[in-house]
């Protein structure tokens, strides 16, 4: 065997950390990152965990991914799945959409040693029919400057994420169809177990989280038998599984009825002819549908194709999953925001008064109001804010969140933290050609004045404003006139997550005490503003009230 020279020998040492940072052998083959470690972390982006879900397999469980030979780029953020409405993918990185959209991205620290770290898989949100996991808010760079393995993935959404038809039910292999979305998650968790080691992390200790949908879908992760045994904690910002009545997850058979209306409208008279219509044709369809339903009076429309009970990732409601105490047994961090909706979506066109709110609390529980109207007893100006800000949010996502951790807690046997996150983003300057937005920076009315034309800001915390806060990635969005009282939340905010992500808790010294959430000490939660501080849960009345106006009679 030809012997190296020196100099070449030299080089070859000098080289060996570099190709073992930047190339990494997963079980499919080799990926590779050209781009610069920055900060001490290295990004490999665009890795497929599954086959591509066209053709054949639209409207199927994933397939793992095929193998591949050679050397596979990963400095570019594969495809978002194609969605619509378009929703909020302005901060996406993406090229572009696609139904070639299962991919997941890892952000992992370069390192010598040969400690396993703890790992972070965050799924985005969007309502189930919008979002990817390129997004701005999603970067898992500052996660992994933590000494955390952060991956971020995509996952189909609306009609051909959750879509049902009983040729699909009868072609399934589970007798099953739908949530083909929250089977791409349960893929890319087994993918992460998998392969994560040899980017660094430890398969044993994988925290997922997500906001809104995502959040929706750790709880649902949780509840399942397919993912349950996959997980070492959970981190659930606004949003669970455990959905209110009018929200309640449909059956099989509805949903199949529902997907028979659609194909026959789409003039789709079998599956072979719904798989052969492009993204486009099904996308369009889905549009005019839509708009001839709220033309209707339809509400959600736009919101058609969501979760199912499929007895397959769910075998019957996932609140009764937990109710039985099967759901995974793990430590549990999770709360909402303090104006996830604004009082308007609940005073409407009325002014803050105590009597709009009544009129209001009547209209949505009839009969049932008694215990919400007293729950909710307002007199002031700002109390009546508060009081219809803490409804709205409640009814659109707050309730199921903390009914959540009240399931959890009964039967989980892991500790959980909750938290309220009550610290308002800076309002946006104005583009070019738009009304500006005059000061204050920060929002002190939820309903503008008649004839106002200019943006007015939240009174509180508006529904996603955490997460670039939780994840260190305020400079990331350059939309926002960040302050140094932004700044020190997101370190105080990202270091508890970090904390829980590394143990299960999100305590350490040099941060206030954040208690578990227990009876027996009041149902503290964690308050996250410029000042955090844990407090008893202040408004565990009004949940309670409105459980009792939405039971079943």
């Amino acid at each position: 065997m030809r012997s190296l020279s020196p100099v070449t020998a030299i080089c070859s040492l000098l080289l060996l950390p570099a190709l073992a940072a930047d190339r990494v052998k997963t079980a499919n083959g080799i990926v590779e990152s050209t781009a610069a470690p920055k900060d001490g972390v290295r990004s490999f982006k665009g890795i497929p965990f599954a086959q591509p879900p066209v053709g054949d397999l639209r409207w199927r469980e994933p397939k793992p991914a095929g193998d591949w030979t050679g050397i596979r780029n990963a400095d570019r953020f594969g495809a978002r799945c194609v969605q619509w409405p378009p929703g909020h993918i302005s901060s996406s990185r993406a090229d572009t959409a696609s139904e070639d959209c299962l991919y997941l991205n890892v952000w992992t620290p370069t390192k010598s040693d040969n400690t396993k770290l703890p790992v972070l898989l965050y799924i985005y949100g969007g309502a189930f029919q919008n979002g990817d996991g390129s997004e701005l808010d999603y970067d898992g760079e500052s996660m992994a400057r933590h000494g955390i393995v952060a991956v971020s993935i995509n996952h189909r959404n609306g009609i051909f994420g959750f879509f049902v038809h009983p040729d699909l039910v009868a072609e399934s292999p589970h007798h099953a169809a739908g949530n083909y979305g929250l089977l791409d998650q349960v893929a890319a968790l087994q993918w992460v177990r998998k392969n994560i080691a040899a980017f660094g992390g430890d398969p044993n200790r994988i925290t997922i989280a997500g906001e809104s949908s995502g959040s929706i879908s750790v709880s649902a992760l949780m509840a399942s038998p397919l993912s349950r045994n996959l997980i070492a904690g959970v981190i659930g910002e606004s949003g669970s599984i455990i959905f209110e009545p009018e929200y309640a997850l449909r059956s099989l058979s509805v949903a199949a009825q529902d997907g028979i209306k659609f194909a026959a409208a789409a003039g789709a008279t079998t599956l072979a002819a719904l798989r052969a219509m492009t993204a486009a044709q099904i996308q369009d369809a889905e549009r005019v549908q839509a708009e001839a339903a709220i033309a209707r009076g339809v509400r959600w429309a736009y919101y058609r194709f969501t979760e199912d009970i499929d007895g397959y990732f769910f075998p019957k409601p996932p609140a009764a999953i937990f109710e039985a105490g099967e759901q995974a047994k793990v430590p549990l961090l999770a709360g909402s925001n303090t104006e996830e909706q604004p009082a308007s979506s609940v005073l409407g066109d009325a002014g803050p008064t105590p009597e709009a709110l009544a009129n209001a609390i009547r209209k949505l529980y009839g009969e049932r109001a008694g215990p919400v109207l007293r729950a909710y007893a307002a007199t002031t100006t700002d109390e009546v804010f508060e009081a219809a800000a803490h409804l709205a949010s409640a009814n659109f996502i707050s309730w199921p969140t903390w009914k959540w951790t009240e399931l959890h807690l009964k039967t989980g046997g892991k500790s959980i933290y909750r938290y309220l996150y009550a610290h308002s983003r800076p309002l946006r300057p104005a583009m070019p050609g738009q009304p500006g937005s005059a000061a204050p920076t920060r929002g002190t009315s939820s309903i503008p004045a008649a004839g106002t034309e200019r943006p007015v800001a939240p009174r509180g915390a508006s529904h996603g404003s955490e997460i670039a806060y939780a994840m260190g990635n305020l400079d990331l969005d350059k939309r926002y006139p960040w302050e140094p009282a932004d700044y020190e939340v997101s370190k105080v905010m990202q270091a508890y997550w970090v904390n829980f992500i590394k143990t299960g808790n999100p305590n350490s010294s040099g941060l206030p005490d954040w208690p578990a959430y227990r009876a027996d000490s009041l149902y503290q939660r964690m308050r996250i503003d410029v000042k955090c501080q844990a407090e008893p849960e202040a408004h565990r009345d009004r949940y309670v009230a409105l459980e009792a106006a939405m039971a079943k009679p």
